[in-house]
């Protein structure tokens, strides 16, 4: 396969990950629920651990877009500066939500009156962390799909319809979260990983059906 075949798979597979990740991801208060301590602790650090290994794959895939876009792109190449700082932001997140949090949580439900409530503190603390993280991410990964789409459409590359949801999908995505519309719990930010992942799909979709149509345009030209 060519380099833009594993890049379109790679951003596939990846968007993959994070969907699944979102549609189990388990609540901060899940812990809490009597007798489920055990499985939800389980299923925290899964997803979380899925979401981790996720992301490099995605950032495998947007390396392999900024190629296709060309590397003379500045806004391309800023755009995969931006998502490579983003996901740096959202492996802290993943790390406080998913190996930390559910530690505390067992910290404050085997602790006595006293400690428990000092755990519960840092439990917080923990949370307000990881939203921290997360805000950083969904606004550098939400301007770097503006930019990779604002040179889609400028340019034709890939795919201009592509291009337009994601001139669309960037902006509304930091306004809605910076204006409070919507909040980075579980619920919002899965709202905010699918409407990315559906911009991923399309691009990986749109890297695989380039890299079938110049293998197609090669073997003809060597007939």
């Amino acid at each position: 396969m060519s380099d833009d075949n594993w890049s379109g798979l790679a951003l596939i597979a990846g968007s993959a990950g994070m969907i699944i990740t979102m549609s189990l991801h388990p609540t901060g208060h899940d812990l809490f629920v009597p007798g489920r301590m055990a499985v939800v602790t389980l299923l925290t650090r899964a997803t979380h651990g899925l979401a981790l290994a996720s992301s490099p794959v995605v950032f495998l895939g947007v390396l392999g877009l900024a190629r296709r876009l060309g590397w003379n792109e500045r806004a391309s190449v800023a755009a995969l500066v931006l998502y490579g700082f983003g996901l740096m932001a959202v492996m802290n997140a993943g790390v406080a939500s998913g190996l930390v949090a559910p530690e505390i949580g067992r910290r404050i439900v085997e602790g006595d009156a006293a400690t428990g409530e000092l755990w519960r503190v840092a439990f917080r603390y923990n949370g307000m962390v990881n939203q921290g993280f997360a805000m950083v991410f969904v606004v550098a990964s939400s301007v770097a799909i503006l930019l990779w789409s604002m040179v889609m459409v400028r340019n034709g590359a890939l795919s201009r319809g592509v291009g337009i949801y994601g001139c669309i999908l960037g902006p509304l995505t930091v306004l809605a979260v910076i204006s409070g519309h919507v909040r980075l719990d579980v619920h919002g930010f899965g709202v905010i990983v699918l409407g990315q992942a559906i911009w991923y799909v399309a691009v990986g979709a749109a890297l695989w059906r380039g890299a079938s149509r110049d293998s197609e345009d090669s073997a003809m030209a060597k007939a």
